[in-house]
Protein backbone atom coordinates (compact mmCIF):
# COMPACT_ATOMS: atom_id res chain seq x y z
CA UNK A 1 0.00 0.00 0.00
CA UNK A 2 1.45 3.40 -0.95
CA UNK A 3 1.31 6.46 1.33
CA UNK A 4 -2.29 7.82 1.41
CA UNK A 5 -2.11 11.51 2.68
CA UNK A 6 0.24 13.86 4.50
CA UNK A 7 -0.90 14.88 8.11
CA UNK A 8 0.76 17.80 9.89
CA UNK A 9 0.12 18.64 13.21
CA UNK A 10 1.69 22.34 14.41
CA UNK A 11 2.04 24.00 17.67
CA UNK A 12 2.67 27.97 17.17
CA UNK A 13 3.67 30.38 19.40
CA UNK A 14 3.98 34.20 19.86
CA UNK A 15 0.90 34.81 17.82
CA UNK A 16 -0.80 38.71 18.07
CA UNK A 17 -3.97 38.11 20.83
CA UNK A 18 -5.93 40.22 18.70
CA UNK A 19 -5.69 37.46 15.28
CA UNK A 20 -6.41 34.48 17.76
CA UNK A 21 -9.36 35.90 19.18
CA UNK A 22 -11.18 36.97 15.90
CA UNK A 23 -13.53 34.68 14.30
CA UNK A 24 -13.46 36.45 11.00
CA UNK A 25 -9.49 36.15 10.85
CA UNK A 26 -9.67 32.50 11.37
CA UNK A 27 -12.19 32.12 8.71
CA UNK A 28 -10.53 33.80 6.34
CA UNK A 29 -6.95 32.27 7.12
CA UNK A 30 -8.46 28.66 6.69
CA UNK A 31 -9.92 29.53 3.64
CA UNK A 32 -6.98 31.36 2.37
CA UNK A 33 -5.00 28.30 3.18
CA UNK A 34 -7.47 25.52 1.72
CA UNK A 35 -7.06 27.89 -1.61
CA UNK A 36 -3.00 27.81 -0.67
CA UNK A 37 -2.82 24.22 -0.37
CA UNK A 38 -4.86 23.16 -3.71
CA UNK A 39 -7.39 21.64 -1.81
CA UNK A 40 -11.20 22.20 -2.05
CA UNK A 41 -13.23 23.45 0.63
CA UNK A 42 -16.81 21.62 1.26
CA UNK A 43 -17.54 23.27 4.32
CA UNK A 44 -16.22 25.45 7.36
CA UNK A 45 -17.17 26.08 10.92
CA UNK A 46 -15.67 28.49 12.94
CA UNK A 47 -16.95 28.82 16.95
CA UNK A 48 -15.51 31.97 19.26
CA UNK A 49 -15.30 31.05 22.72
CA UNK A 50 -16.17 33.16 25.60
CA UNK A 51 -14.08 34.88 27.31
CA UNK A 52 -11.72 33.88 24.09
CA UNK A 53 -10.47 31.84 22.22
CA UNK A 54 -11.69 30.11 18.49
CA UNK A 55 -12.06 26.79 16.72
CA UNK A 56 -12.52 26.33 13.18
CA UNK A 57 -12.71 23.05 11.14
CA UNK A 58 -12.50 23.04 7.54
CA UNK A 59 -13.99 19.76 5.84
CA UNK A 60 -11.96 19.65 2.47
CA UNK A 61 -12.91 16.95 -0.43
CA UNK A 62 -8.56 15.83 0.45
CA UNK A 63 -9.47 15.98 4.63
CA UNK A 64 -9.41 18.37 6.79
CA UNK A 65 -7.90 21.47 8.48
CA UNK A 66 -8.53 22.47 12.48
CA UNK A 67 -7.68 24.96 14.36
CA UNK A 68 -7.86 25.87 17.99
CA UNK A 69 -6.25 29.00 19.89
CA UNK A 70 -5.33 30.06 22.98
CA UNK A 71 -5.02 34.01 22.50
CA UNK A 72 -4.24 34.30 26.06
CA UNK A 73 -1.09 32.49 25.57
CA UNK A 74 -0.20 33.54 22.01
CA UNK A 75 -0.94 30.18 20.85
CA UNK A 76 -2.77 28.13 18.32
CA UNK A 77 -2.75 24.33 17.08
CA UNK A 78 -3.32 23.04 13.59
CA UNK A 79 -3.95 19.66 12.15
CA UNK A 80 -3.63 19.69 8.30
CA UNK A 81 -4.70 15.91 6.66
CA UNK A 82 -4.49 15.96 3.02
CA UNK A 83 -4.53 13.38 0.17
CA UNK A 84 -4.80 13.45 -3.09
CA UNK A 85 -2.54 16.34 -4.93
CA UNK A 86 -2.92 19.07 -1.93
CA UNK A 87 -0.21 20.40 -0.72
CA UNK A 88 -0.23 20.82 3.45
CA UNK A 89 2.61 22.10 3.78
CA UNK A 90 1.83 25.59 1.69
CA UNK A 91 -1.66 25.62 3.64
CA UNK A 92 0.38 25.22 6.73
CA UNK A 93 3.08 28.15 5.37
CA UNK A 94 -0.28 30.60 5.02
CA UNK A 95 -1.28 29.61 8.39
CA UNK A 96 2.25 30.45 9.94
CA UNK A 97 2.26 33.80 7.78
CA UNK A 98 -1.13 35.11 8.35
CA UNK A 99 -1.39 34.65 11.86
CA UNK A 100 2.40 36.15 12.41
CA UNK A 101 3.38 33.18 14.65
CA UNK A 102 6.94 34.01 15.60
CA UNK A 103 7.96 29.87 16.85
CA UNK A 104 6.54 26.76 15.02
CA UNK A 105 7.04 23.27 15.89
CA UNK A 106 6.11 20.88 13.09
CA UNK A 107 5.35 17.19 13.67
CA UNK A 108 4.53 15.44 9.39
CA UNK A 109 2.80 12.00 9.35
CA UNK A 110 2.67 9.72 6.50
CA UNK A 111 -0.66 7.92 6.36
CA UNK A 112 -1.79 5.05 5.13
CA UNK A 113 0.82 2.41 5.40
CA UNK A 114 0.19 -1.09 6.71
CA UNK A 115 0.22 -1.89 10.15
CA UNK A 116 3.26 -3.79 10.30
CA UNK A 117 1.47 -6.99 11.40
CA UNK A 118 0.20 -6.82 7.66
CA UNK A 119 3.37 -6.94 6.13
CA UNK A 120 3.64 -10.53 4.80
CA UNK A 121 7.33 -10.83 6.12
CA UNK A 122 5.44 -10.80 9.67
CA UNK A 123 3.71 -13.35 11.65
CA UNK A 124 0.33 -14.48 10.62
CA UNK A 125 -2.57 -14.51 12.95
CA UNK A 126 -3.24 -18.52 14.17
CA UNK A 127 -5.47 -20.21 12.37
CA UNK A 128 -7.98 -20.42 15.70
CA UNK A 129 -8.39 -16.60 15.28
CA UNK A 130 -9.59 -16.68 11.77
CA UNK A 131 -13.02 -17.86 11.24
Amino acid sequence: MKQLGTHLVLDAWQAPQALLDDPETIRRTLTEATAAGHATLIDLHVHQFSPHGVTATATLAESHIAIHTWPEHGYFAADLFFCGRGDPRQALALLQTSLQAQRVQVREIERGFPAPCDRPSEAQAPESAVA
